[in-house]
């Protein structure tokens, strides 16, 4: 199994900054990718982006440009940046690790975008 911990929510004005971590332990030699997905009040939980073994990336068109995941392999540990945040950012965000066809999720952290 996978353990994650997310950190780093909080509240920030429009066109500000936040940079989320997610921290894994556990079986972390079997996680094929991770990613992070987002939950706003009374909508689905959406993709946000996602960053596999190899490297490679991929991001939702709402935050292209404007997020970036990278990874820190001797922590074990994934950041989001966020900049320009709008809003609509507002969700909890939830930190994701693929195990073959399983999934681990974090218990999210709250992001707020407001004046």
């Amino acid at each position: 199994q996978v353990q994650l911990v997310e950190s780093g929510g909080g509240l920030v004005q429009p066109g500000g900054s936040l940079r989320l971590s997610c921290a894994a332990s556990g079986i972390i030699s079997g996680i094929n990718a991770m990613g992070w997905y987002r939950q706003a009040p009374g909508k689905q939980r959406e993709f946000v982006v996602s960053i596999s073994r190899a490297g490679s990336t991929r991001y939702a068109d709402s935050v292209k440009g404007r997020f970036t995941i990278s990874r820190d392999n001797a922590k074990n540990t994934v950041y989001l940046q966020m900049n320009s945040l709008k809003p609509e950012d507002t969700a909890v965000y939830y930190c994701n690790a693929q195990v073959g066809v399983l999934s681990s999720w974090g218990q999210g952290t709250q992001v707020t975008v407001s004046p």
